[in-house]
C-alpha cells in the first residue's frame, strides 16, 4: 500500500471576483432607489390611458428656401417647378399627416415668389406653416 508523503493544499475560494459585483450591484440599487424617491417626491396624479401602440415621433419641418430669382429648393434639395414641390409635400404629408413646412425666402426678392410657394403648400394639404424672419437688429 502506497503512502502519501505530502499533504495535499486545502482549495481556496478567491473571493474577490464576486465582492467586486457584489459592490457594483449595491452601487446599482442604491442610486435606482434615489430616482424612485425623487419621483415619488412629485404631487402629481398622472392620467391613466388605455394601451394606444407606440407613438411616432413627429418628422422634423421641412425647410423650403425661396430664392430671389424665384428658384426654390426642398431640404437643400432643387425643385424644378412648384408643381413638383406640391407633390414632394404631398407624399411627405401622406406619411405624417400633421407635416410641418418652414418657408425661407429672401428678404430683397419679390413676394410673389414666396406667395407662390405658400399656395403650393396649401395645395398639398400642408397646415402647419411658418415663415422663417430674422429680427432687424441681430447680427447675419
Amino acid at each position: 500500500m502506497p503512502l502519501k508523503t505530502h499533504v495535499d493544499e486545502e482549495p481556496t475560494m478567491n473571493l474577490v471576483s464576486m465582492i467586486d459585483v457584489v459592490l457594483l450591484l449595491l452601487i446599482f440599487f442604491m442610486v435606482g432607489t434615489k430616482f424612485a424617491e425623487m419621483e415619488r417626491t412629485v404631487d402629481l396624479e398622472v392620467p391613466e390611458v388605455a394601451d394606444a401602440g407606440a407613438l411616432t415621433s413627429a418628422p422634423a419641418k421641412r425647410v423650403v428656401n425661396v430664392f430671389r430669382d424665384g428658384h426654390v429648393s426642398l431640404d437643400g434639395e432643387d425643385v424644378t417647378d412648384l408643381g413638383e414641390l406640391t407633390g414632394r409635400l404631398a407624399a411627405a404629408r401622406e406619411q405624417y399627416a400633421d407635416l410641418g413646412v418652414v418657408v425661407r425666402g429672401d428678404g430683397s426678392g419679390p413676394f410673389q415668389h414666396v406667395a407662390e410657394v405658400l399656395n403650393a403648400c396649401k395645395q398639398a394639404g400642408i397646415s402647419e406653416l411658418a415663415i422663417a424672419v430674422r429680427l432687424a437688429d441681430a447680427p447675419r
